[in-house]
């Protein structure tokens, strides 16, 4: 029989062991939710929750001039409301969740949710970013990225300031540069710019944008123009990616091609030598459903699968009427239900464009 003393010994050595048996389990991917899987096995990872439908901005391919019927505000998610929901997705599995609009800056309780959500990070939440435009952004980064926010997408459509006040209808053009500015000079690790290239209207500065990854560490991505109730979208206004590419290559040269991310919207290029990247979506010519991840959330509360498709399941209402021990569970056999009727793709150009769906304001970009 072996003595005491070795027996403690093993036992010590066992378990001084165990820190580096837990780090190498904490490394492998977290399991998805059944819940959150669909027919086509595509696990869903990535939230985009809208958290207002109120804008300080007119952009022409987000609303219409006169605006949109707001949804009055009870009907809104509140603060914990929101809360609620991020914390259960991020139990399931969702790894990746992103605020938008809306502008959500504009929302009174924007810095709650910042910082509600970022808590989130202790749980297996690896990333909470934020669409914006910028307006108002500068002021309150600090206490974003101290909060947890890591991924910055700024949208953007033109570098004239005129011009932006001609897309936008409203003033703003300096303020929105220098919230990027202060962006890079807090080193927030993701920065992008969003930009909807449209032709005849902004198609002209595709060059100027290039021109900015330089010397800037962020990535330019170009959206290709997408068909929403209320935005007049018109087929010969749509810029295919592959005539963007070919026009910035006629100046700069051949581009090196990035390797994509599995689950990222964007192809990925770099001018060589320059600091930033260029990206181009490409949702209208050569969509990228098959690798799908998102799920969204509006701001009254419904979860869309699709970002074109118009099918909707409130879960705001299944929060305000559920019994307090049932209302997860309630929740999440309706999620699983909306995630497992996803299509394996989106309907193609013209057929989006006849479609009924919201204005982009009211989902959520």
């Amino acid at each position: 029989m072996r003595p005491v003393s070795h027996i403690c010994r093993v036992l010590r050595r066992t378990y001084s062991s165990a820190p580096a048996v837990s780090v190498a389990l904490s490394s492998l991917p977290r399991q998805v939710s059944p819940h959150l899987v669909d027919t086509f096995d595509r696990q869903h990872t990535y939230l985009r929750i809208s958290l207002t439908e109120r804008c300080n901005l007119r952009c022409t391919y987000c609303m219409p001039e006169e605006g949109v019927p707001l949804t009055a505000r009870d009907k809104l998610l509140t603060t914990s409301e929101i809360l609620h929901l991020a914390d259960l997705f991020v139990q399931q599995g969702v790894t990746k969740i992103r605020l938008t609009g809306g502008e959500p800056t504009v929302r009174p309780d924007i810095g709650d949710i910042v910082q509600g959500i970022g808590a989130l990070k202790s749980k297996g939440l690896e990333s909470l970013g934020m669409t914006t435009n910028g307006i108002v952004l500068k002021r309150h980064l600090s206490r974003f990225t101290d909060a947890g926010l890591d991924a910055l997408n700024v949208s953007l459509d033109t570098l004239d300031s005129n011009m932006f006040q001609i897309m936008t209808r409203r003033k703003g053009f300096d303020k929105v540069i220098g919230a990027l500015e202060e962006a890079m000079a807090l080193n927030v690790p993701r920065i992008k710019i969003n930009c909807v290239v449209m032709r005849g209207v902004n198609d002209d500065q595709v060059l100027d944008f290039v021109a900015l990854t330089k010397s800037w560490p962020i990535r330019v991505r170009f959206i290709e123009y997408m068909p929403f109730d209320g935005n007049r979208w018109q087929r010969d206004k749509l810029v295919p990616y592959r005539e963007l590419v070919d026009r910035i290559e006629s100046v700069y040269g051949r581009m090196e091609k990035c390797t994509d991310d599995a689950h990222d919207t964007t192809k990925l290029y770099k001018v060589p030598g320059y600091a930033g990247h260029v990206g181009f979506i490409t949702s209208m010519t050569d969509h990228f459903c098959h690798t799908c991840n998102r799920l969204r959330i509006t701001a009254d509360g419904s979860i869309k699968v699709c970002l074109f498709g118009n099918a909707e399941v409130s879960l705001r209402d299944i929060l305000r009427t559920s019994d307090e021990n049932d209302v997860d569970d309630n929740l999440l056999r309706v999620i699983g239900a909306a995630v497992k009727k996803k299509k394996k793709q989106h309907a193609g150009m013209f057929e989006l464009a006849a479609n009924k769906n919201r204005p982009m304001i009211l989902i959520g970009g």
